[in-house]
Order: C-alpha cells, then structure tokens, then sequence
C-alpha cells in the first residue's frame, strides 16, 4: 500500500508540462491516484456488523461541515456496511473508523467563509482509532490547527490541494505514529520546522507547491526511515543539508527552488533525484555514476559546471536524463553505450563537443535533445566549437587553464587549436579521474573480495580458459545483474501469471517459490514468505537493507522486494524476494543423478571450492554473519557455466518469520546436537560439519538421508586417508571418477571431508584452512594432468601434503 501510495502522488506534477518532459505526461495523471486509492480501500476493506453509533454521527457531522457529498436529512447512515461512494470513503475495525478518505473535485473553491478549521478539526478528533486520514481538493482555508494532534493513532495524513495557510503547527510533533505527511498544493509558509526530525516513522514528506522559504533544516537527516522526501516549487534558499545518513530515501523531489551551492551529498539509494529549476553552480560528483538504482534524474536549469560524467547513459536502471539548460563541457563519444532502458535523454544548451552518441541517434527507440551545444553532425542545431570554448574560459572551468587574460582576438584566433587541446586534456582528466576512483573502490572492498580475487587457482587452467564468464564474474562485484530494488505487487503477478500454478517450483526450502519472467525478459525465482505477527514496513527495512547488500559468484543474490500490506493498518500480510534463477539444477542432480552427466573429478573439486567461498562469504559479509545455514548438495545450484551458487540460505527476515516443518528422520546438521554453550564459542562450525557432508557426496557420488549413514562412511574413510593402500582409498570413492584423478588429490579431499565431519566442533577446520586444502587438490590434479600427457603416460610429479596447524592467510 505505501508504496503504490508514495508513487501516485510523486508522480503528479501541477502546471504545464515541458516540450522536453512529454513522455512524462501521462504520470502527471496519476495525481488523481488519491481518488483510485480511496476505491481500493473500499473494495479491499472488511466492513464490521456495526459502527458505534456516536462515530456514524461525527462523519454525518463532518458531511455537513464541508458539505460535501450533499447530504439530505439527519438520517445517520451506516458508513462500514452499505456501499459508500469513493468521494467519501470509510473503513472501519472493530466498530471503529480506522481511515477516512474524502476527496473532492480538483481546483475546488474555498468553503464559505461560515467555515471553522478549528471546528471541523475538533469533530475529526472524536474519531480516536483514526490511522489514516485524506481530506483532498475539499477547499478547506485557514491555519491547521494543533487539535490535529488529538488523533494520536494517525500514520497518513494527506491534506493536500486545499486553501490552508499559515505555519505547521508544533503540536504535529507529539505524532510519533506518523509515518507519511502529504501538504501539497496549499498555502503553507514560514519556515519548514526542525521539529519534524522527531518523528521517527516518518517515510514520506510530501509538501510541493506552498510558500515554505529559508534554509532546509539539518534536523531532515534524523529521518533516518525517509523514503520519499518531495518539496518541489517552494521558496528554500541556501544549500541542502548533509542527507548522506537517509540511506533508506528513494525520492529526492527539490525541484523550482532557490537552492545554491554545491551538489547535494545524498546517498546512492536513490531512484529519482530532481534538482531542476534552482542556483546549484558545482561540478557533479563522481560519485554519481555509483548510483545504480537511479532510474529519473533531472539537473535541468540550474548552474552546473565541469565535465558531464558520460556514464550517466549507462546506469543501469536510468529511464530519464535531463541536463539541459547548465554549463556542462565534455567531448561526447559516438561509441559511447546507453541502457536499454533509456527512454528520454536532453543534453541540449550546454558547452558539450565531439559527436553525438550513436545509442541517442535512434529517435525509434528514445527520444533525444541536444540542441545548443558544440557537436559536430545531427540535426539539431549547433554553436561553432569556439563558442563552447569562449564560454568555457569566462566560467573558469577549462581543465589544465587558469581564467583568460588574452585578448578575445587571441583566444578567437587559437579557438580551433585550443578546443582540440581541450578536448584531449579533458579525456586524459576523466581518464585519470575514472582510474582513480576505481582504485579507491578497490582498496574499500571487503576482505572476503580480496580472498576470493586472489585465491582464483581453485579454477582449473581450462576451465578459466574457457569460461570468460567465470573470470568476468569473479572480477566484476555487480556480477551481471541489475540493481536492487523495490517492486511492486503487480510487477509480482505478471511475472508469475498471477501466481499460476504452472509457474510454482516444489522444492523451495523457504516458503512458496515460483519461477518468474520480468518485463525485460529477465527470468527470475521468487519467494513468497506469509508473515505470522503484524508489523508495519520500517520494523523489516533493516532486514531489507541487509539482504539488498549480499552480491557474490557463489551465492544466489536477490535482486529486490515487494511487501503486500493489509488494508486496515498498513502492516504487512506477505513479503517476496525476488531472486536471480539459476538453470542448470543443483549439485545432488549432477553427482548422484540419472539423469545428467556426472561431474569429472577436477570438476567437482572446482565446485567444492565454489561452495566452500559461498559459506565463507556468508561468515564474513555481515556483522553478525550469516551461521546454521543447513546446507545440502540440493541447496546448491549450477549456472549453464558449472558455477555453483548457494541457494538456501539463513536469511535474518526468513529465520524470524518462516515456520518450518519437522524434519523428520532426514539428515540433522551436525552442529543441532550441540549444546547452547557449545554453539556460542563455535558458532561457524555448523557449516563446517554441513560442509563435509556436501563433501562426502561429492566423494563418494551418494547421497546421504541420515545422521547414521555419515557416520558410519566417515569412520571408513578415516583408516583411508592415514594408511598407504592407494588401492582402498580409491575404492571408497564414486568408481565413475577413480581412474581419472590423483592419489594426493584424493587423500587431501577426503582427509578435509573428515576433519569437516568431526564431532567436536572446536576440532573441525576453519573455513579458510577448507579452502586451502581444496585448492592444493586443485593444484595437484591440475599439474598431474598437465605432466600425464608425457610419453610413458605416468604422472611425474610429487608433493608435500600441506599441514594441519600452520596455512597461508589468502589477503
């Protein structure tokens, strides 16, 4: 519901809309989403047997008031039981009104002037149980008074399209259930007050088209659960505060202001950023080409200087750009890309050269302005490359140049020469600045990036080869896939055709899973989780915000959200995940399964090794890490190149609110038997024993169903790894894989299998000596393999069994 809600209006823009902004025209519609919404809560609410009869008496005392809908008579009628039309909505619970929704006709009159705010507001409040209040385009005039503070239980208020003036009254502030505040389009002034950094829930601030003025204040950065913050055509002055700290903010709507300064320092969460029509004069951050959710970005009309950061076309989720109207410079590249999703681009009236990108040619595909600038070819029209150079020099912003004290004949004269040198400086600039920034990122990543960057020997030369896609992957920390981000219900129910049972997959282990297609072709799993207790969106964002940062080669990443959220009280009902799908099955199909091609055996060290850095990363990626994940070879899936990814794991959101079912007698992770004490000192060793039974099969190509038959192939493998009979240990391993591997390479595996398996947690391997041991394995078979093809055909090479108490940290 918040998030359909926040949308509607967001997206509603009053006035006339720009030549360059059309194909946002049919979102300005959407401004009457308020009355949409209305009709959904009617059609959706559960109406109760009867509403106490001194409530249905107050909203027949509200009707009269604004005197609309017209009311006849004094007949108190029973608002939650007979059909109600959308214009003056009720939804009751438990024989109270719990939201109220009267929305009248856009650009209605002010009420008489018989009519009191103080009074209306004073009826309002015998409605005590009230959590979601709209009094829109009703004409309501004159100050808001502080009585609204008596409906405590209030989450949504949305006063919007009304005649109220004066300043925000302080009693708000007491509101600590409030979560969204929608004030558009009225009369309000004064100052916007530093009070509202107290409100702890709230997620939407909504306050476009008033007379508010002076500077923002930096109490807005408190709100650390703001999701949307929109106060568009006000008159703020000054800079914006530090909003780094709402890490959680979407929305960033500041549009037609008196904004100046530099770039506002915000976090790269956000999805739309609207800087247009206000005094910014800064360079754009390099950090902007870092936010990857960004899909509307408009710093139109302002002062914005500096080389425009070409990147920008080819975030990923970006759909509208508009820089028009600046003093951008650059040397455009035709070669440069643009994202698929890309569908409005204006450059136009800034000083940018070279030629326009081929990606924006096509008008088939989006629309594109870039009028007034410096380029070479196109239609649109152009200034001579000396003007851009000209106006470049007067604003001081020319790289490798201090501001010019020659004559204009001189700079005239040289105008041609100069704007070559410009423009190759301004390549070696962004160059440099690009490289740069890419070296910073690299010495912040986390240490688990570094150890599996550097550990890459556990791939076989081949295999790394072959495979540009493994090397890519494990180079890359975006792995290939979009952004995270929020989706909507609908969005859910198309992939899924609405849930079909065509599209369900039966053996997800956390909650329903089903098998789902995006718009953009994309097929994805999603997860749908029924929560047991109700709780409101901000009590799982900080679960969100964990999930949203697991990205890793050997782990299922999920790509994004949508929470489904009850009617009467906005909690939420049911949560989706939204995971990335993976193809090609799970490891137990293609060890022990009938139906593929068995793993070869420098194959199936590659894929321990896989799961073992997945484990590892889910240890060390969070604090606290993720722990007890009950891994088995069914949770872990194979890409179409035999990349294993861990698909089952312990997320905090699903450990808190999935049910699971008994076990039965299936195989119990080795660390459930351990005792509570046991457990804190040696929390990460229950994967350690889950890790070895993973191990075992790939060993022995079987498949265990209980705690016993571990047990008793452990204790056979044990006399194996310690005596001299190569012949026995080859026996106890897959007889598909026994002629086609070294004994050193067997003894390493099974000697870590059943240090892996060993009943005191405190004496199993740390993950990072698991890791060690498998890429020794790797390391014997690979070069057994290379020296196997000498002319008597016999391996030639010897190794030192690595030790047990002493192993090199990969850094």
């Amino acid at each position: 519901m918040f998030i359909w809600f926040s949308f509607a209006f967001l997206c509603s823009k009053s006035g006339k809309v720009p030549e360059e902004e059309k194909e946002l025209a049919p979102m300005a519609k959407q401004f009457r989403g308020f009355v949409l919404f209305s009709a959904m809560v009617l059609f959706f609410a559960r109406p109760t047997e009867q509403l106490q009869s001194s409530q249905a008496q107050t909203l027949v005392r509200i009707q009269k008031l604004l005197n609309y809908p017209a009311t006849q008579g004094d007949a108190v009628a029973d608002f939650c039981d007979s059909a109600t039309i959308s214009s003056f909505a009720v939804v009751c619970y438990q024989d109270s009104v719990t939201q109220l929704h009267v929305v009248g006709d856009l650009g209605a009159p002010p009420l008489p002037g018989g009519f009191s705010m103080d009074s209306f507001m004073k009826t309002l409040s015998r409605l005590p149980s009230l959590k979601v209040l709209t009094l829109a385009s009703l004409g309501l005039r004159g100050p808001l008074p502080g009585k609204i503070a008596r409906l405590s239980s209030l989450e949504i208020l949305n006063v919007s399209s009304n005649y109220i003036n004066g300043s925000l009254p302080q009693q708000l502030s007491s509101m600590t259930s409030l979560e969204t505040l929608v004030l558009d389009q009225n009369n309000f002034s004064g100052p916007l007050p530093g009070w509202l950094g107290s409100l702890p829930g709230l997620t939407v601030l909504s306050a476009r088209v008033n007379s508010f003025g002076q500077s923002l204040p930096s109490s807005i950065s408190h709100l650390e659960n703001l999701r949307v913050l929109a106060l568009s055509a006000n008159q703020f002055v000054g800079t914006v505060p530090d909003l780094r700290s709402l890490t959680n903010l979407q929305v960033l709507d500041l549009e037609d202001n008196e904004f100046s300064g530099k770039f506002p320092q915000l976090s790269n969460r956000l999805t739309v950023l609207i800087l247009r029509k206000n005094k910014f004069r800064s360079g754009a951050p390099a950090g902007l080409t870092s936010y990857f959710q960004l899909q509307h970005l408009d710093l139109s009309g302002n002062s914005f200087v500096g080389p425009f950061p070409q990147s920008l076309f080819s975030l990923p989720s970006i759909t509208y750009l508009n820089i028009a109207e600046n003093k951008f410079t650059g040397l455009l590249s035709e070669n440069q890309s643009c994202c698929d999703s890309l569908a409005y681009v204006n450059i136009s009236t800034n000083l940018l050269t070279g030629k326009l990108p081929n990606c924006l040619s096509d008008s088939t595909k989006r629309e594109a302005a870039y009028a007034g600038n410096c380029m070479v070819g196109g239609v649109q029209n152009q200034e001579p490359a000396s003007f851009c150079l000209n106006e470049a020099i007067a604003v001081g912003i020319v790289p490798g140049r201090k501001k010019a004290r020659s004559s204009l004949r001189t700079v005239t004269g040289l105008s041609i020469a100069g704007g070559t040198l410009g423009g190759i400086i301004l390549i070696g600039a962004i160059f440099w600045a690009v490289k740069r920034s890419r070296a910073k990122r690299m010495t912040k990543l986390p240490r688990t990036r570094l150890i599996y960057e550097n550990a890459s020997t556990g791939y076989t030369s081949k295999m790394i080869t072959d495979a540009r896609y493994i090397s890519q992957t494990m180079k890359l920390g975006a792995l290939g896939l979009p952004a995270y981000r929020t989706f909507a219900l609908e969005e859910i129910e198309e992939a899924t055709w609405n849930f079909d049972s065509s599209t369900s997959i039966n053996d997800g282990s956390d909650g329903q899973m089903y098998r789902g297609q995006l718009k953009n072709g994309l097929i994805v799993t999603i997860g749908c989780l029924n929560v047991r207790k109700r709780r409101s969106i901000s009590h799982y964002m900080p679960y969100i915000e964990l999930i949203s940062k697991f990205r890793h080669p050997h782990v299922v990443s999920v790509l994004g959200h949508c929470f489904e959220c009850y009617w009467d009280d906005s909690s939420v009902s049911r949560i989706f995940l939204v995971f990335e799908y993976v193809s090609n099955g799970n490891l137990r199909s293609w060890i022990s399964g009938q139906h593929r091609q068995p793993l070869a055996w420098s194959q199936r060290i590659t894929a321990a090794i896989g799961v073992a850095r997945g484990i590892q990363y889910l240890h060390t990626r969070g604090v606290p890490g993720l722990y007890s994940n009950k891994l088995k070879t069914t949770d872990v899936l194979l890409d179409q190149n035999l990349l294993v990814k861990i698909s089952s794991y312990n997320l905090p959101l699903l450990a808190e609110e999935l049910v699971k079912g008994k076990d039965g007698n299936k195989l119990i992770s080795g660390g459930m038997k351990d005792n509570a004490a046991s457990w804190e000192r040696n929390h990460d060793k229950t994967d350690i024993y889950d890790f070895g039974v993973i191990l075992l099969e790939i060993l022995t190509g079987r498949s265990f169903q209980s705690q016993r038959d571990v047990d008793l192939i452990k204790d056979q493998l044990q006399p194996a790894v310690v005596g001299s009979d190569e012949a026995a240990r080859r026996g106890m391993i897959d007889p598909l894989i026994q002629t086609t591997c070294t004994d050193q390479s067997i003894r390493t595996m099974t000697e870590i299998c059943t240090r892996c398996l060993n009943g005191k947690p405190a004496e199993r391997p740390s993950m990072e000596d698991v890791i060690w041991n498998l890429q020794f394995a790797a390391q014997v078979q690979e070069a057994w393999r290379g020296d196997s093809q000498s002319s008597d055909g016999s391996p030639q090479v010897s190794f030192t069994s690595p030790t047990r108490t002493h192993h090199h940290r990969l850094e």
